[in-house]
């Protein structure tokens, strides 16, 4: 049901970012095992991650990377926080947007603050923003991680936010999550009473469970190549 409702709801969704994906440049990145080139840069060093990432979008002459939803990725092995079980977690379930530190994040549609923290560990979101929507009567739920520590400053759960109301800035590493800058936004229909948190990765046997809890962000981003 929260699909079909946020496939009507597509063209009044505010920008998450200001960025035209329709007019501007950008790039698709690739961070499962397909790309070869993942195999020479040392993702646990922060820069040299931060070096790719942005070398490939100054090579296509764009500003802003994007992917990820239900990508197979091999880039958290870099991090012990994604192998703490007995099967990593590998599976991505949020939309990355790869774009320099600074850059303001908006609110899709109305919400109220459901929840924030400092996820402070190496690989994890750093500050984060969860947000509460409601559409009719259904209720869900989206994520803002890797932001700056500002990004945290004045909330309280249960503050209400409008419409493209800006809500927070891309992060730099080390505050990030020791990632190179970007926001990585996802959704959820149910919080799993969980607060200022919930799992972005996910494990190939949670796979199928954890898509049908978080939809494809896309389709509120609306970015044609993903």
């Amino acid at each position: 049901m929260h699909v079909e409702l946020l496939k009507q709801q597509a063209p009044h969704f505010a920008s998450v970012v200001a960025f035209d994906w329709y007019k501007d440049p950008y790039v698709v990145l690739d961070f499962s095992a397909q790309n070869s080139e993942l195999e020479s840069v040392d993702l646990q060093n922060s820069q040299t991650f931060s070096d790719y990432v942005f070398g490939k979008l100054q090579q296509a002459n764009a500003a802003v990377g994007v992917g990820g939803y239900d990508e197979h990725r091999i880039i958290y092995r870099r991090s012990t926080h994604f192998q703490q079980t007995t099967e990593p977690r590998c599976i991505h379930l949020g939309i990355d947007i790869w774009t320099k530190a600074g850059t303001s994040i908006y609110a899709p549609l109305a919400a109220k603050v459901h929840s924030f923290a400092n996820n402070a560990n190496f690989g994890d979101y750093g500050p984060t923003i969860i947000l509460e929507h409601q559409l009719g009567e259904q209720f869900f739920f989206s994520l803002y991680g890797h932001l700056s520590l500002e990004s945290l400053s004045d909330l309280f759960e249960g503050k209400l936010i409008e419409k493209g109301q800006k809500i927070a800035e891309i992060g730099h590493f080390p505050i990030n999550g020791d990632w190179p800058p970007h926001l990585h936004f996802q959704l959820m229909t149910d919080m799993l009473g969980l607060k200022g948190d919930f799992p972005g990765v996910c494990t190939l046997r949670e796979r199928q469970n954890f898509l049908q809890l978080c939809p494809n962000p896309n389709l509120i981003l609306q970015i044609p190549k993903l």
